[in-house]
C-alpha cells in the first residue's frame, strides 16, 4: 500500500463531488486517553461486560454496576478531542462529509465542531431514569460513590448508553441507515468491525454504490470490500487526508 497514493485517489474522489460520511470506533479516541474496551488494559480487562454491561446485570445490581459506569464517566466525560476528531470537523466545515456515524459515547466528536453526528450506541453524557425514562445531562445530576444517581421520580439512573441485551435506539438506526443508503464514499476509521449492528452499515453503503474507504492501524473483516485503505492512527491518517484535499 502506498499511502500517499490512496491518500490521493481518495482525495481526488472527494473533491470530485463524492460526499462522504464516517463511521468511526474506538480507535479514533485512543489518542484523547480512552482506551479501547477490548485492548489491554481497556475496561473489560477489569469488569467482566457479561457481568458488568448488560441491562440484566444493571436492573438485578445497578450499585454494582454503577461501580464500573463510575470508572468510565471519569475517564470519558474528562477527555478532550484530538487531531482526527478536528479533521472530520474540518471535512464537514468544507462540505465534503455529510455525517458521523459513531459507535463511541464520548461526545468528542461534537466538541471538536462535528455538528452532525449519529450516536449509534448513546451518550455517557446524558443519563436516562429506568422509571420514568426522562433523559437529563450527566454533569448535572450529583454523584455519591458507590451509591447510583437516583432520579426525583425514585427510579434509578443509568447512562444513556447502550448496554448489551438493548436495542440500538430506533433514531440512530433511521439516521445511520439514510447515510448508509445516501453517501458516495464512507470512512470507516478506527472500529474493528466486529460490533453487529454497526458492522453492517458499511456493507449497506456498498450495496447502494458508496466507495468504501478504511483508514486503520491494521485490515478487519471489513478491508477486502474497500476500495482504498489507509494504514496508521487516526491522529496520522484523517489530518493528512484534510491536507491532501
Amino acid at each position: 500500500m502506498d499511502f500517499d497514493r490512496e491518500l490521493d485517489a481518495i482525495a481526488s474522489y472527494m473533491k470530485s463531488g463524492g460526499k462522504a460520511v464516517a463511521l468511526t470506533g474506538a480507535g479514533i479516541s485512543v489518542d484523547s486517553g480512552i482506551p479501547d474496551f477490548r485492548s489491554e488494559g481497556g475496561l473489560w480487562a477489569r469488569f467482566d461486560p457479561m457481568e458488568y454491561a448488560t441491562i440484566d446485570a444493571f436492573r438485578r445490581d445497578p450499585k454494582r454496576v454503577w461501580e464500573m459506569v463510575f470508572e468510565l464517566e471519569e475517564t470519558v466525560l474528562n477527555a478532550r478531542p484530538n487531531e482526527a476528531h478536528y479533521a472530520l470537523a474540518e471535512l464537514e466545515k468544507r462540505g465534503l462529509l455529510e455525517a458521523v456515524i459513531t459507535q463511541n459515547i464520548d461526545g468528542l466528536h461534537q466538541l471538536a465542531g462535528s455538528r452532525e453526528v449519529i450516536e449509534f450506541h448513546g451518550s455517557a453524557a446524558r443519563l436516562v431514569c429506568l422509571r420514568c425514562e426522562s433523559r437529563v445531562p450527566a454533569k448535572e445530576i450529583a454523584r455519591c460513590p458507590p451509591e447510583p444517581p437516583i432520579c426525583r421520580c425514585g427510579g434509578i439512573y443509568k447512562p444513556d448508553i447502550v448496554f448489551f441485551g438493548e436495542a440500538i435506539p430506533p433514531a440512530a438506526v433511521a439516521a445511520a441507515s439514510y447515510w448508509a443508503s445516501h453517501c458516495r464514499l464512507m470512512l470507516i476509521i478506527g472500529t474493528s468491525a466486529l460490533v453487529s449492528p454497526a458492522s453492517e452499515i458499511p456493507v449497506a453503503a456498498l450495496g447502494a454504490g458508496a466507495l468504501l474507504v478504511e483508514a486503520n492501524l491494521g485490515p478487519t473483516p471489513l478491508s477486502a470490500l474497500c476500495a482504498h485503505r489507509i494504514e496508521g492512527s487516526a491522529v496520522t491518517t484523517l489530518p493528512a487526508l484534510v491536507a491532501a484535499l
